[in-house]
């Protein structure tokens, strides 16, 4: 069963990093100042894992099926009515964004790192929303 409270804390702390940027980030010293780079770097690698935190518990819950890769658990999460195409889509590519930020599969491009900062924060409040809306309405069996 899915535990709506470890869910609710999880999207808790995805808001309070997405509040963290929104305060303390100042992306023009991307670039240009390390301690500012790993800030925001660090804070939206975690914002991002606690979403992949919360699509992995709903996949493994719901018996929703096996994903190869954690972009595969919003697609099955889609699938199966918890998150709206557009939203699936964008969780996808924050978790590929994940992926260079932790693993270095590729040089951290830092015009992204500032682009999701200044327009992408949004992606990760919809999915709270979209999660918690679900949540919510489901009834208790």
């Amino acid at each position: 069963m899915t535990d709506p409270d470890l869910l609710e804390k999880k999207l808790a702390f995805i808001e309070t990093c997405v509040q963290e940027l929104r305060t303390f980030a100042r992306p023009e010293l991307i670039g240009k100042d390390i301690r500012e780079e790993r800030f925001v770097a660090h804070t939206l690698q975690l914002a991002v894992q606690s979403a992949l935190d919360v699509a992995s518990h709903i996949v493994s819950d719901q018996r929703l099926g096996e994903p190869a890769t954690n972009r595969e658990l919003f697609g099955l999460l889609r699938r199966a009515g918890w998150l709206p195409e557009p939203v699936a889509d964008r969780c996808e590519a924050m978790a590929g964004f994940r992926n260079i930020l932790v693993h270095g599969y590729q040089t951290v491009d830092l015009r992204v790192v500032r682009d999701v900062v200044e327009h992408r924060l949004d992606d990760l409040l919809e999915f709270v929303a979209a999660i918690r809306a679900r949540v919510v309405s489901r009834p208790d069996p």
